[in-house]
C-alpha cells in the first residue's frame, strides 16, 4: 500500500468535484474548492476519521468493498478505479463478470433525478448506488443484494403489500435464473443460487418451476410508514447492455394522482425518520 500517493490521490479527486456534481447542496461560500471530507465520507458510508486518516498517510488497508465505494463517491472513471485500488495494494476489478463500479456519465444521471426515487442496481440484484429519493423510500440499500435480503430477512419485505410478496418473489427468482444462465462463469450469480437453495424453501421452491424474465418496466406498489399507499410507476432502464448490465431504476408518479402528492411530500421529509420506530427498507 503507497499511503502518500493513496493520500494525494484521494485528495486531488475530491477537490476537483463540487458539490452539484455528486447530487449535494453548495451550502455556505466555501474557502477551499471541491467537496468536504465529510461529504465524501458520508457518500461512501464510511466515518469521517476513516476518511480523514487515508487523506492523512495514516490509515488501515481499506477492503475492497470500501475502496469501490470511494470510487463511485469520487465518481472515477474505470482507469481511475484501477489506479485506486493499485495504489491500496488491491489487485482492481476484472473483466469477465458483473461489475460494481458505476460509470460516473450514470451517477450523474442519478443525481439530476433529485426529485424521483433512482437506484443503480447489478442485473443480479446487488444495489450499487442510490439517490437520496431513493434512501427516503426504501432505506439505504447500497451494498446489499434485493433477492438476499427478500429470501433471507424479514425486513426485506416491509415496503412491500403481502398480497404482492408471491409476485415479486416469482420476479426475483425468474430475473437472477436468466443472469446465472447468461454468464455460468460469473461466480456472483452462481454464489447466490446456491446459497438461496440452500438457506429459502421458498426460493427452492421457486427456483424448481424454472420461470424465466428480465426486469422490466412495471407498476410497483409501496406501504412508507409515513406518507402512507405509494403506487408507483417503474423504468428499468439498461446502463452498459444486458449480459454485464447494470440496471437504473426509476419510480415515478402520475401527476394529479394522490401518490403524486405523497411522493412530493416524501421529497419534503427526506431522510428524516418521523414514524415511532423506524423503517426498513424492501
Amino acid at each position: 500500500m503507497n499511503r502518500a500517493e493513496l493520500a494525494d490521490f484521494l485528495r486531488r479527486a475530491r477537490t476537483r468535484l463540487s458539490p452539484s456534481d455528486v447530487g449535494l447542496a453548495a451550502g455556505a461560500r466555501r474557502r477551499t474548492p471541491g467537496l468536504r471530507r465529510e461529504e465524501v465520507a458520508q457518500l461512501a458510508g464510511m466515518s469521517t476519521d476513516y476518511y480523514a486518516r487515508l487523506e492523512q498517510r495514516r490509515g488501515s488497508h481499506p477492503s475492497r468493498q470500501m475502496l469501490g465505494a470511494l470510487a463511485r463517491a469520487l465518481r472515477l472513471t474505470d482507469a481511475e478505479r484501477d489506479h485506486l485500488f493499485h495504489l491500496a495494494g488491491q489487485e482492481p476489478p476484472r473483466p469477465g463478470g458483473a461489475s460494481g463500479h458505476v460509470r460516473p456519465g450514470l451517477l450523474m444521471i442519478l443525481d439530476r433525478l433529485h426529485d424521483l426515487p433512482a437506484s443503480v442496481l447489478s442485473d443480479w440484484g446487488e444495489v450499487l448506488a442510490q439517490n437520496t429519493m431513493s434512501m427516503a423510500l426504501t432505506g439505504d440499500q447500497v451494498g446489499a443484494n434485493m433477492i438476499r435480503r427478500w429470501f433471507t430477512d424479514p425486513t426485506g419485505r416491509a415496503l412491500c403489500p403481502p398480497e404482492n410478496h408471491e409476485m415479486h418473489g416469482r420476479a426475483h427468482v425468474a430475473s437472477l435464473r436468466a443472469v446465472a444462465a447468461a454468464r455460468p462463469d460469473d461466480p456472483g450469480p452462481a454464489t447466490l443460487v446456491a446459497e438461496l437453495r440452500a438457506a429459502s424453501r421458498e426460493f427452492e421452491e421457486l427456483w424448481a418451476s424454472h420461470e424465466v424474465t428480465v426486469r422490466r418496466p412495471s407498476p410497483k406498489r409501496f406501504v412508507h410508514p409515513v406518507v402512507g399507499v405509494l403506487d408507483l410507476d417503474c423504468e428499468v432502464l439498461l446502463g452498459d447492455g444486458y449480459g454485464h448490465g447494470q440496471l437504473l431504476v426509476v419510480h415515478s408518479a402520475r401527476p394529479g394522482t394522490d401518490t403524486y402528492e405523497r411522493l412530493e411530500l416524501l421529497r419534503v421529509i427526506g431522510l428524516q425518520d418521523l414514524s415511532p420506530t423506524g423503517h426498513q427498507g424492501s
